[in-house]
């Protein structure tokens, strides 16, 4: 195992499998010579050269619906969002022509693409490049939707987003590029749909994804000082969606929090809830909960943006409420 930074892990995967496949290529607002606006894609342009790191216009629905025609012929395209706020610009590419190309076509036209870049709320970047998308672009039918929280993962999952045939939002939280984590020195891929057990426990399980794995991985730490003892599962993808993961973490603890740094109204949670209540209500001792982004735009002012977001101490005052 090495150690690496996710922005690194990032750029690793792409590497790897441009280097086996001429097909695949990236395509972004300052990917080439710039090297990436967070820089994930530094040294790519020396190495791969302008027909396959390809900079673009700032037009996310122009080089999108490039990217949706080039697979349609065949192409592997990776295509970055200087953040995903930009990606609403892109919208109707995303949705109406990436997701439903391949049923639409009677399954002609498969849709190998992958849309990636920046994602929730960055540091006091105000209201509108501060926005967690995950639950409006896992709505869609015909879209995979990906959000990892750490290096390996970033690149493990990333490697296989490029080889799936499907289209997939690939969110990377932008406040997560400078992480360092431990990383496979060998090739990897870790598959779509499957969640991971980041820590385990016995009194209550944390659903989470993307950064909000931190503020609860720093709760749990913080609550096992205090006898309580934490599980903690990061979902990883949310489309395709690990369920039984899910059941059997909260059968074992019978107590399931979820959280999310998106908004409460009809985030993502509430999805995971609903799985919950399906198939594992006979077990629960207790309602499920979330702990989410407060229900407002985001502020610039630092101290309106802390209070906005999902943080450990909110998360350990939820759990402790439900322990009562």
């Amino acid at each position: 195992m090495g150690i690496t930074t996710y922005r690194e892990a990032l750029n690793r995967a792409m590497v790897e499998e441009m280097e086996k496949d001429p097909n695949i290529f990236l395509m972004g607002e300052e990917v080439g010579h710039y090297q990436g606006a967070y820089k994930v894609s530094q040294g790519m342009l020396e190495k791969f050269g302008e027909s396959r790191v390809i900079d673009t216009p700032i037009s996310e629905n122009g080089f999108a619906g490039i990217g949706v025609g080039s697979a349609m012929t065949g192409l592997r395209p990776i295509i970055e969002f200087m953040t995903w706020n930009f990606s609403l610009v892109a919208i109707d590419q995303i949705i109406n022509s990436a997701a439903k190309m391949l049923y639409m076509s009677g399954g002609q036209f498969p849709m190998p693409i992958v849309f990636r870049g920046a994602g929730g709320a960055g540091g006091r970047l105000a209201a509108q490049h501060s926005q967690a998308f995950e639950s409006w672009y896992a709505h869609i039918p015909g879209l995979k939707v990906v959000a990892p929280a750490t290096p390996k993962d970033a690149c493990g999952l990333l490697k296989s987003s490029i080889l799936d045939n499907n289209p997939t939002i690939f969110i990377e939280s932008e406040v997560l590029y400078g992480m360092k984590g431990e990383i496979p020195e060998q090739e990897f891929y870790i598959p779509l749909g499957k969640a991971e057990i980041k820590r385990e426990g016995t009194d209550i399980s944390i659903i989470t994804w993307s950064r909000a794995l931190g503020f609860s991985m720093e709760a749990a730490e913080d609550l096992a000082k205090e006898g309580i003892n934490v599980e903690v599962l990061d979902l990883r993808s949310l489309r395709p969606l690990d369920e039984e993961a899910i059941i059997q973490t909260v059968r074992k603890t019978k107590r399931a929090l979820v959280v999310e740094e998106g908004w409460p109204m009809a985030g993502y949670g509430t999805h995971v809830a609903y799985v919950i209540q399906r198939e594992a209500f006979d077990y629960l001792d207790h309602p499920v909960e979330r702990v989410t982004q407060r229900d407002v735009p985001m502020s610039y002012a630092a101290n309106l943006e802390r209070e906005s977001l999902p943080n450990s101490t909110r998360v350990k005052e939820k759990i402790r409420s439900m322990l009562e």
